[in-house]
């Protein structure tokens, strides 16, 4: 068994609440070797400067294939951009990128602000409810389906596979998962290619480049997989996570109550403070790399730990202070470099719009003392609960 810093699997209640550890492993240095579920040994970057520098480090790789954790098992969801380097990640990201253009993207915002209201208009009559149910979850996949052009995908079914990957309670039920997300996203492909329309899945079907370069069925399956379970499960964790801060500290809440201009501040804080996404995805030195004077071998997997660069007393003073004035400008929520997620502007437009008319509408909106006890999704990847009871 590989010598480890810390083995993360006995921390008590690191799901809940990973930034104490974190803090603690910061004061004694930005780079540490932990031990996981996933492996026996992974480099867990937590400092903001030295993660910010390692997104956009050329010398790690994203591509399972050069990594010590490589089985030779590929599966046609993981030929999505997340997972490949220059130059195929470039050349995919270049075919989708005409198709999500900003233009489109604020196109979206009258049907955004419709749906939030409807969604609403169903929830508040209820006076309780899990807002996870009522709003997070239905507002960004309904939006995202609507834009890819799947408006009747089984959502109930996509959730459940969707979970499974992100946060999946096992290896085995994990890869369940994305056998099932595989087989289900080649149907769905292959329904859309018998009946295109005017939508981006149907765009991204009949993509060329100059060349004439398209997209291979494998690389449509990674791309509708990434699409769909990246457009809406950030989203989601965005709006939960940040109504739970506010919640959480009443006189953040009541200043913007009293401001609602605030919101766009407001939303960079929620995402600086406790976003979606606890660490980035895998990354793999190419070669030895020296960072935060430890050396990484050279194949040895690394997570980037954004929760932990955003809590970094470096870059931003009292960190674990949720304050809605603050210039949370440069968090690393959406990632760094030549990854950061295409979809910031989207998930951004949702936030601000579901929890600005969340508060207009619900101005006695709190926590539900009779709920359940929040339910914490596992793993390192996805920062969120499974459900949110509210009162309002």
């Amino acid at each position: 068994m590989s010598a480890v810093d810390i083995d993360l699997r006995g921390v008590h209640d690191f799901t809940a609440n990973p930034y104490p550890t974190y803090a603690k492993l910061r004061s004694e240095g930005p780079v540490h070797t932990i031990r996981t579920d996933d492996a026996e040994r992974i480099w867990l970057i937590v400092g903001y400067e030295e993660g910010r520098a390692a997104l956009a480090d050329l010398r790690l790789s994203k591509d399972w294939r050069t990594s010590d954790l490589w089985t030779g098992d590929g599966d046609p969801i993981n030929a999505n951009m997340l997972e490949m380097d220059a130059p195929h990640h470039t050349r995919l990201r270049k075919l989708v990128a005409r198709e999500f253009t900003a233009r489109r993207i604020e196109s979206l915002r009258p049907r955004v602000q419709q749906i939030t209201d409807e969604l609403l208009d169903a929830m508040v009559p209820a006076g309780r409810g899990d807002l996870v149910d009522a709003l997070a979850f239905p507002l960004p996949m309904t939006v995202i389906c609507e834009l890819i052009g799947v408006p009747d995908l089984d959502r109930d079914r996509f959730r459940l596979l969707s979970n499974g990957i992100v946060a999946p309670t096992s290896s085995d039920t994990g890869g369940e998962a994305v056998r099932a997300m595989g087989a289900y996203l080649v149907e769905l492909i292959e329904d859309k290619r018998c009946a295109p329309g005017d939508d981006l899945m149907s765009a991204l079907i009949r993509v060329r480049d100059e060349e004439g370069d398209g997209l291979s069925p494998d690389e449509l399956v990674g791309m509708a997989f990434l699409l769909l379970v990246a457009g809406h499960e950030t989203t989601v964790n965005l709006i939960s996570n940040g109504v739970r801060a506010l919640l959480a500290h009443p006189g953040q809440l009541a200043a913007l109550r009293a401001d609602l201009g605030l919101i766009d501040g407001a939303v960079e804080e929620m995402l600086r403070y406790d976003g979606p996404v606890e660490t980035a995805t895998f990354r793999f030195a190419r070669e030895p790399v020296e960072i935060g004077n430890r050396t990484i071998p050279a194949g040895e997997a690394i997570l980037v730990a954004l929760a932990g660069g955003d809590r970094d007393p470096a870059r931003y003073p009292d960190p674990d202070h949720f304050d809605i004035s603050r210039d949370a400008q440069g968090h690393l929520a959406f990632g760094h470099g030549m990854h950061f997620c295409m979809g910031a502007p989207l998930a951004r437009m949702e936030g601000r719009i579901a929890i600005r008319t969340l508060l207009e509408r619900c101005p006695d909106l709190a926590l539900d003392p009779a709920g359940a006890e929040l339910d914490w999704l596992p793993g390192m990847l996805i920062r969120g609960v499974r459900q949110l009871p509210v009162r309002w």
